[in-house]
Order: C-alpha cells, then structure tokens, then sequence
C-alpha cells in the first residue's frame, strides 16, 4: 500500500515539475517578481519625490492627510474607544498617481516592444530566382498564349 501511495505522490510531483519548468510558467514569474519591485520603485518615487512636490507647490501639504472625516473618534484620556471613520482621498489620489505613472512606464515599454517587433517584419525579402526548369516552363507558357 505504501508503495503505491509512493508511485502516485512521484508522478504528480513529475507533473508538477513539468508544469513548472515550462517557459510560459517561468517567464511569468519572472514578470510578476520584476512588476513587484517595479512597483515599489514608483511608489516610493510618487510618495518621496513627486508628492512632496507638489505638495510644496500647492501650499505645503501632505496628500496622504486629506481626508473627509465622518465621525471623529471617540477619546477617553490615551485611549481610543471608537476610531475616527474618514474618507481618505489624499492617499487616494497618491495611489492614483502611482497608477498613471506605472501605466504610462508599460505604454513605453509595450511601444518600444513593437517598434523592435515591426523592424524585424520589415526586414526586406530577398527573392532568389526561380530554378530553370521553372524559368523554361514560364518562357513556353508564355509563348503559348502569344499564338
């Protein structure tokens, strides 16, 4: 019993590494790991750099501080009894942001990709000539429909 038990858990752990070491499955995690940190990347810089910014511009505010608040929270001396309930849409406008600024960093990339990809379409075709025995066939043929 043993024995089969081993047999099945050794052929779907086969199966397993066959899924896995297929290149779709490999390039995509490579693509979600490099997306990851991407991601990280603009958002520190919209959050470090870019709002900071625009912040000063517009009076010295913190994007992430506005927000709409509907109750305030309830207090008693250090302790919050019931928190405060807010719209936060300064830290919705930070991540919208983010979003553009990532959206507009895959538009290039994709632009770029396809700039490479419609070169090599029109590389020229260099036509060689037909073999002669075709050439003889195409001279009779067309001498045929001359008479």
């Amino acid at each position: 019993m043993l024995n089969v038990k081993w047999v099945i858990m050794k052929s779907i752990l086969k199966e397993f590494k066959e899924f896995a070491m297929r290149g779709n499955v490999i390039d995509m995690a490579v693509g979600i790991i490099i997306g990851a940190a991407f991601g990280k990347i603009v958002s520190s810089l919209v959050g470090d750099i870019i709002m900071p910014a625009v912040g000063l511009l517009v009076g010295g505010m913190n994007f992430t501080d506005l927000k709409l608040v509907l109750k305030n929270a309830v207090m008693q001396g250090d302790k919050v009894i019931t928190p405060e309930v807010s719209i936060n849409y300064g830290t919705f406008i930070q991540v919208t942001i983010d979003f553009v600024i990532i959206a507009f960093a895959v538009f290039l990339l994709i632009k770029g990709v396809n700039a490479l990809t419609r070169k090599k379409k029109e590389a020229p075709v260099v036509q060689s000539a037909p073999p002669a025995d075709i050439q003889l066939l195409t001279e009779i043929r067309d001498l045929l429909k001359k008479d």
